[in-house]
């Protein structure tokens, strides 16, 4: 089949990839660079969370997300396959710490994880010992801590790089740089006119807006910082009363710190009081982040659907995958295999909903 994918950001080059290895041709636009640097899946800490997630977004997602490192490590596999460059996948779980001012919040945290996850094994208390054993950098005054075993990350950066170049050596048509102004069934209309498939893939995100009304974007504040004198090696979460700082690493020295979520569709600059707070409770997990140099900045719309969850709309000839909101690394592979599913026929993988144009088969 042919088929046209609007959205080049992390699911849009998934579904690219995937159909393209099924056999199909593959057009892919979209408004940005190869590189994908205008999208969310670029700036993101592409953390694999689901313990974290449960604690805000409960049960259903808890069960979703919980296979998402599987899930990375055999898509991963299949990309080096058809890829020369390397993904980095870190599998070792990530750490949650509060200053002593802050208990009550690790406590609070502790207590809706339990209630979402029961006993799970790998979900484990640290006293300052057990800190230390992880992550010797953090300071002393962290003296107590949970380890989530089962969380993660991978290098998005890296990953959007090796989609790109098993898409483009595979022969699939990489269309960079062409907004796609609006979607419709086996239609994907550019300003250069309307563009014909066998299918047409809505991937666009928070792009998809005028198509799709009830998704808006969820401003989140984000930034990049070179720190040669840190030593993190996985993804450490700082609990405060107004936010759940975050500290991701990534090759080269490099932390993606965040921590906002505010409902706006603003797409400025990060604001001075969001940055004062990111770097100064950077700061106080490490005080090497002092020396550290802020590489990037960045202010990005988060898609989101009215439930927070993502959501996969099929009829005939058009498939539209949205809302995946800050979920999107850790809910990519089951949104994946839903949609692939979804364009054989099988309606029945999560977050599929059925449009009435689909042609029933008896």
């Amino acid at each position: 089949m042919k088929i046209g994918i609007a959205g080049a950001g992390l699911i849009g080059r998934l579904m690219a990839w995937q159909l393209q290895r099924a056999g199909h041709k593959v057009t892919l636009f979209d408004a940005g660079d190869e590189l994908g640097t205008n999208s969310a899946a670029y700036v993101a800490a592409a953390m694999l969370a689901p313990y974290s997630e449960a604690v805000t977004s409960g049960a259903e997602m808890f069960a979703l997300g919980k296979p998402a490192l599987g899930q990375w490590r055999e898509l991963l596999q299949q990309l080096a396959q058809s890829s020369s460059h390397v993904v980095a996948l870190n599998d070792s779980g990530s750490v949650v710490v509060a200053h002593d001012l802050d208990r009550a919040s690790l406590q609070h945290f502790a207590q809706k994880l339990k209630a979402v996850a029961g006993n799970d094994p790998e979900v484990k208390q640290l006293d300052r010992a057990g800190i230390s054993g992880l992550e010797p950098e953090l300071p002393a005054s962290f003296r107590q801590g949970l380890w989530l075993v089962g969380e993660g990350c991978l290098d998005n950066r890296a990953l959007l790089v090796a989609l790109q170049h098993a898409l483009v050596t595979g022969g699939a048509e990489w269309r960079a740089n062409v907004a796609v102004q609006s979607v419709s069934a086996g239609t994907l209309n550019t300003a250069a006119g309307a563009e014909k498939f066998d299918w047409a893939i809505d991937c666009r995100g928070f792009g998809a807006k005028t198509d799709w009304p009830d998704v808006r974007g969820v401003r989140g504040e984000i930034l990049w910082v070179r720190a040669p004198e840190v030593r993190l090696s996985r993804p450490v979460r700082l609990m405060h009363p107004r936010y759940h700082l975050y500290i991701t690493p990534k090759p080269g020295d490099i932390y993606v710190v965040g921590a906002t979520e505010i409902e706006s569709e603003s797409q400025a600059p990060v604001t001075v009081r969001s940055q004062l707070e990111l770097l100064s409770a950077l700061y106080s997990v490490h005080s090497g982040f002092a020396e550290a140099q802020i590489v990037h900045s960045f202010a990005r719309c988060r898609p989101a659907l009215p439930d927070n969850l993502p959501q996969v709309q099929v009829s005939d000839g058009l498939l539209r995958l949205n809302g995946l909101y800050r979920h999107g690394y850790l809910l990519a592979p089951t949104v994946l295999a839903s949609a692939i599913k979804a364009l054989a026929g099988d309606y029945s993988g999560a977050f599929v909903q059925e449009q009435e144009s689909v042609s029933r088969k008896t």
